[in-house]
């Protein structure tokens, strides 16, 4: 992996350190849950952290490379708080993106298909003396068939036997890395482009483009959008404003985008072109741009106010023209007349 963009000045420099920042974040290599570090509910509070072992201490989320049909055992570490033993549950879970573009992990009634269903805790709950601390060993083990690419998920505890116990959850996200070929790819799907016009015959509207991106890849990835429009010829050419980064999305997951475009002319066909350029995050922190994804789409743009003026005009004009030729004729019918009655009317014998 290569770090986004040459380190030759200072400004370059801090841009790539903020975009590999935000990305961490975001996927959970930076943070150390799903929720707060403690979770209260009066005299109840624990936290979780991860176990000192052979991948070191100290981890701030676990990190795993291997091979389908591989194993590996790690452990979760949890402390109560509290003045009385708590009872917490505990259970492996897939990552989703949210409707708000946070990643968080599946409830525990969900059904998993991936790190959710191939990480195994020791023990299904376990219970803490008060001030003091367990720790829960999993292990981790992709089957034999399991798909090349990256997988997130994590551990959860939550208190067990209770009612609606998702709502006080705590967790740590796990990141697996599934030996094989890695493929990372998106696609725009379902692109549009409306227009909003405008009451002046010579002023220019407003567009909308919507579309879906989905990740068509087996590695997560964080899109980097541009948006654009355009009239025949590729004339009258606006750009949207800045379009912030899609959140990171799991293999298979889908974002939908509605981004404004101002100042659009409507020269009857109407172009809108999306650019994404796909963002590569590996668990080191290096972040790989990789080759644009474009995709275009078209729409009439009648400009109706334009019209009117020139239809008021052009009956203007076939007034102003058709009123001497109604004179002339009048004038000619006139004379005509005027002629018949000098004649003198010849006389019958």
């Amino acid at each position: 992996m290569h770090s986004p963009g040459p380190r030759t000045t200072t400004a370059a420099e801090a841009l790539a350190r903020t975009v590999v920042v935000a990305l961490l974040a975001a996927i959970g290599l930076l943070g150390a849950g799903t929720g707060p570090a403690a979770a209260a509910d009066g005299e109840v509070s624990w936290t979780v952290t991860t176990a000192s072992g052979d991948f070191g201490s100290g981890r701030r989320n676990y990190g795993y490379t291997l091979d389908p049909g591989g194993r590996i055992e790690d452990g979760l570490v949890i402390v109560n708080h509290g003045t009385t033993p708590l009872r917490l549950a505990v259970y492996a879970a897939d990552a989703f993106t949210t409707e708000q573009g946070r990643l968080d992990l599946a409830g525990r009634d969900a059904t998993p298909s991936g790190v959710g269903a191939w990480v195994h805790p020791g023990r299904p709950d376990v219970t803490v003396a008060p001030g003091e601390s367990a720790e829960v060993p999993f292990t981790v083990a992709p089957p034999d068939d399991a798909a090349p690419g990256e997988y997130l998920g994590g551990v959860v505890t939550s208190p067990a036997g209770t009612a609606g116990a998702d709502g006080r959850r705590l967790g740590i996200r796990i990141r697996l890395r599934v030996g094989g070929e890695l493929r990372p790819s998106l696609s725009v799907e379902g692109l549009r482009v409306g227009y909003s016009g405008t009451p002046d015959p010579f002023g220019k509207g407003d567009a909308t483009v919507t579309y879906t991106i989905r990740n068509t890849g087996n590695a997560v990835l964080t899109a980097r959008q541009e948006v654009s429009t355009s009239g025949p010829f590729g004339r009258f050419g606006a750009r949207a404003g800045r379009i912030g980064d899609s959140p990171p999305l799991l293999p298979g997951e889908t974002w939908k985008v509605t981004v404004p475009v101002r100042g659009v002319a409507p020269a009857l066909r109407l172009t809108a072109a999306v650019s994404l350029v796909p963002l590569l995050a590996d668990a080191s922190g290096s972040v790989a741009p990789l080759a644009a994804v474009e995709s275009t789409t078209h729409a009439w743009t009648i400009p109706w106010a334009a019209l009117l003026v020139l239809v008021a005009a052009g009956g203007l004009v076939v007034t102003a023209l058709a009123v001497p030729a109604a004179g002339r004729r009048i004038t000619r019918r006139a004379a005509g007349i005027a002629r018949r009655a000098r004649t003198p009317s010849p006389k019958r014998s």
